[in-house]
């Protein structure tokens, strides 16, 4: 009876990650014309920068980051050398340390490899959704790392697919379609309505200022840098921020 009860406790386990891995794939659904107007720009830029289908192929698989990749483009084709190529690329990435940081409180008692994979296939897409239903509340109170992997897993999919696409297909997709234009308004309509609350709005607001200003900055530091200053100032606005009535002094 015992190993009956164990093993029926097991299945049971998981039913529950699958479930949660199944819902996490279908929380990222809305999300993924963005994602798949993205991996296609970013097949098409590839090929028609100079890489060989082969080499764009391996690049999307083993970098998967369209800013990095579209960064070391010119730089692969003008010959640069390696170190240069690999220190823009992670500079260009600097944003994620960011979102780890923001992820690790809920994660935090998850093994390092798991953490470490889910931090592979976490994109911005990905990490926006987590956190607007981390602040919604709307999260699983259980499972949270299979519900983030069923979320990066319907994304890397699209992503792949339609990246690999552009890649053999480059000849026949034109670059003036304006692709990027459609994934940047995607990703706009899912932080939207995560600006319910005074700090988001502040740290948007600054961090869209900063953006701007710092547009011309080399390797795209303007993004890392309108972060740091958007959570700086959401977290000011925050700590300043009158507490609700009824709350404990």
């Amino acid at each position: 009876m015992g190993i009956d009860a164990e093993y029926r406790q097991l299945v049971n386990v998981r039913s529950a990650r699958r479930a949660a891995f199944h819902a996490g794939q279908r929380a990222i659904l809305p999300s993924l014309p963005g994602s798949a107007a993205w991996g296609l720009i970013s097949g098409v830029a590839m090929v028609k920068g100079g890489l060989a289908v082969p080499w764009a192929i391996t690049m999307s698989l083993l970098v998967y980051g369209a800013s990095a990749q579209l960064a070391a483009l010119p730089l692969i084709a003008a010959g640069a050398p390696l170190w240069v190529i690999v220190a823009t690329g992670f500079i260009t990435n600097l944003r994620f340390v960011i979102y780890s940081a923001a992820l690790r409180p809920h994660f935090a008692n998850e093994p390092f490899r798991v953490r470490a994979v889910l931090g592979f296939f976490m994109t911005d897409f990905t990490f926006t959704l987590f956190m607007r239903r981390a602040q919604a509340g709307t999260l699983p109170e259980t499972d949270r790392d299979a519900w983030f992997a069923g979320v990066c897993s319907n994304n890397w999919l699209t992503w792949q697919t339609c990246a690999i696409t552009g890649i053999v297909a480059a000849s026949t997709v034109p670059t003036q379609w304006g692709l990027e234009f459609t994934g940047t308004l995607a990703l706009a309509a899912l932080v939207g309505p995560s600006l319910n609350v005074r700090p988001a709005l502040v740290g948007a607001v600054f961090a869209g200022v900063v953006a701007l200003l710092s547009h011309g900055l080399p390797f795209r530091l303007g993004l890392f840098c309108a972060a740091i200053v958007g959570i700086i100032a959401a977290s000011v606005t925050d700590a300043f921020r009158a507490p609700p009535a009824g709350a404990p002094a």
